[in-house]
């Protein structure tokens, strides 16, 4: 770990938060520092299968239990025999450990974490999946990790990080009706390809980005990682507060958390909201999108919403104004998976997944299911689909030979109700 330095310079938001974690006054981009876990998160792929079994065999503690989270979201709901397997070692890992913080099968692990309060303004944090980067919907710095750099977190509690430059994103005006956040990443995706921000912190703002949801912001943050992002990253304020506060999250502070307004960054893009078009990234990449107009009229055989990407509250909600009232195309499968019970639940309470269910969705048990292939809406063979996930790699959803087109969850309800790629905006 560096001398501690006198604070010179202006910071961003998260050169603040590593300051902090690394005990040190200020740091600057490139600087190497060595940082505290706040919370480390891992998962039923990634954790006590491959990072509990490294930490084993080193025969070494945890190095804090109660700064440790487990959560269960890829193996579940599944009779398969390998993923009833990984759900049996993981939970006599959690058993042996004594592991207060153990949250099976509620939710996918990026939106359970902040729906039971472990995230907040200015916490450091690691987790055992690319898409962790969702942290910073909630001004958290939060990195994905690998299983051997996890098992070393589990043991020493610390890690080390090179610091990143930032990459700002302003999103300035309103988004239009039908154009969503999820339509925002995807353009950003294909203005700058998915390693447009290699190593970088993105920073999202700008009147749009300020007049979000959390639901909306997670989704911009989640996808930092489609762009080679360490990570993303939002300001809180008040909406991030009142968000919070539903949780068990204490001690949340919105006005320590803010990055320095003359901060340097390596890069600012400005993005006019008001222009912004329903997108739609063509297989088998997120950086293939376009505006939704150039991919209209595909058929597609299957309609997914899921995943820690696009099946929060308010993704549902699109959903059903675009299908209420109608009904799904013959011949095209549509499944519908809450990112979380909870959620689910809220759903059902306010009507939402009964709009759904009329129009022909089959409501799926939450979890990651289909955007990694399992269940019942892994893509056959030469099966095209649409969803609301963030990756359409070759085979990432289902078999080699199928397609995968990723949008908002307006545009893959429009195409459930057609059978073909549509402009959502055509039913609102």
């Amino acid at each position: 770990m560096g001398q501690s330095q006198p604070p010179s310079r202006s910071m961003t938001l998260s050169e603040k938060i590593i300051a902090k974690a690394a005990g040190l006054d200020s740091v600057k981009p490139g600087d190497i520092v060595t940082c505290a876990v706040d919370v480390a998160m891992m998962h039923d792929s990634s954790g006590p299968r491959r990072a509990g079994k490294m930490l084993d065999e080193l025969g070494v503690p945890i190095w804090d239990k109660d700064k440790l989270v487990v959560i269960t979201d890829h193996y579940t709901n599944d009779e398969d025999p390998n993923s009833v397997e990984i759900q049996k070692i993981t939970h006599a890992w959690v058993a042996e450990k004594q592991l207060p913080h153990f949250l099976p099968e509620q939710g996918i692990c990026h939106v359970v974490l902040p729906e039971n309060g472990f995230l907040k303004p200015g916490l450091f944090c690691v987790g055992g999946d690319s898409h962790s980067t969702t942290a910073g919907a909630f001004g958290a710095f939060m990195v994905g990790i690998g299983a051997t750099e996890l098992a070393s977190v589990l043991a020493t509690g610390e890690i080390w990080v090179r610091v990143p430059e930032t990459l700002r994103l302003d999103v300035s005006g309103c988004l239009s009706e039908g154009v969503a956040a999820k339509d925002v990443i995807l353009k950003l995706c294909g203005d700058i390809g998915i390693m447009g921000a290699n190593y970088m912190v993105v920073e999202y703002g700008g009147e749009a980005v300020k007049a979000m949801t959390i639901d909306e912001r997670m989704t911009l943050t989640n996808m930092a990682a489609e762009l080679g992002g360490k990570t993303g990253i939002i300001a809180p304020d008040e909406t991030t507060a009142q968000w919070l506060a539903a949780t068990a999250a204490s001690g949340v502070d919105i006005k320590t958390w803010q990055g320095d307004a003359d901060a340097p960054v390596a890069k600012t893009i400005s993005m006019d909201g008001t222009a912004i078009s329903p997108q739609v990234a063509a297989p088998s990449n997120p950086e293939n999108a376009a505006d939704v107009s150039e991919h209209a009229g595909t058929p597609v055989g299957q309609a997914y919403i899921g995943a820690c990407t696009g099946a929060k509250l308010d993704d549902l909600r699109m959903a059903a104004a675009i299908v209420n009232g109608r009904t799904k195309a013959a011949g095209t499968r549509f499944f519908v998976a809450p990112g979380s019970n909870r959620i689910r639940d809220a759903a059902a309470d306010e009507g939402t997944l009964k709009i759904l269910e009329d129009a022909g969705a089959t409501i799926l048990p939450t979890g990651c299911g289909g955007c990694i292939g399992l269940g019942p809406a892994r893509l056959e063979e030469n099966m095209t689909g649409i969803s609301s996930t963030n990756r359409n790699f070759v085979g990432r959803a289902g078999e080699k030979s199928s397609k995968l087109y990723l949008g908002s969850a307006y545009s893959v309800a429009a195409a459930a109700i057609t059978g073909e790629i549509t402009d959502p905006r055509e039913f609102l």
